[in-house]
C-alpha cells in the first residue's frame, strides 16, 4: 500500500509558517452582504479569504499552495489573490491556519471568528436563524478603524438596534 500524505501534510514546515506570516500582515477574512431581492431572505452571504499585494508572483505562489482561489488586479497595480468558493474555505484556508497558526493576537481572534461563521454557514441552506448568527458574529470581525461595510446589522436584521445586537451577541472565543 502507497503512503499518499494529503494535500497540508505535504507543505514543508517552512512553507507553511512564511505563508501564515505574510497573511498575518496583508491577508484578511471578510463576510459580505449582499442585498438580494430574489432570495428569500433578501440577504447573500459571501465569506472570503483574501490577500493583497502588487508583487503577482508571491499571490501567484500563494494561489498554487493553497490550490484554489483567484488572481485579481486592480487598476491601481494591487492585486489580490482571493478564495470565495465555501467548500474550499473550509476545506484548504481552514485546515492551513489551524495547522500554520498565526501569531498576531488580531489575525487569530478574526480567524476564529471567520472560522466559526463558515462552520455555521455548512449546517443548512440559509435560515432565519443562520442569518442572524452569521450577521452577529460578522459585527465582531474586523473591528476597528478602516472597517468599510455597505450593510450593517441593523439593515439586515429587521432594523434591530446595535443595543439590541449587542445584548444578544453569540461570545466569541479567542
Amino acid at each position: 500500500m502507497q503512503d499518499h500524505k494529503t494535500w497540508l501534510e505535504q507543505i514543508p514546515v517552512d512553507v507553511g509558517n512564511y505563508i501564515a506570516g505574510f497573511v498575518d500582515g496583508e491577508g484578511s477574512f471578510n463576510v459580505s452582504l449582499r442585498r438580494r431581492d430574489d432570495h428569500r431572505l433578501k440577504w447573500d452571504i459571501d465569506p472570503s479569504f483574501n490577500v493583497s499585494q502588487r508583487d503577482r508572483v508571491i499571490l501567484a505562489w500563494h494561489k498554487k499552495i493553497f490550490g484554489c482561489g483567484i488572481l485579481r488586479e486592480r487598476r491601481d497595480g494591487v492585486v489580490y489573490y482571493e478564495v470565495r468558493n465555501l467548500g474550499m474555505l473550509f476545506e484548504r484556508v481552514i485546515p492551513f491556519f489551524d495547522r500554520f497558526p498565526f501569531r498576531s493576537a488580531t489575525k487569530k481572534r478574526n480567524f476564529n471568528i471567520f472560522k466559526r461563521i463558515i462552520s455555521i454557514l455548512r449546517t443548512g441552506p440559509l435560515s432565519e436563524e443562520i442569518l442572524r448568527q452569521v450577521v452577529q458574529l460578522r459585527e465582531t470581525l474586523n473591528q476597528g478603524h478602516g472597517r468599510k461595510r455597505k450593510y450593517e446589522a441593523y439593515h439586515v436584521l429587521n432594523g434591530k438596534s446595535s443595543e439590541t445586537l449587542r445584548q444578544n451577541r453569540l461570545p466569541v472565543s479567542t
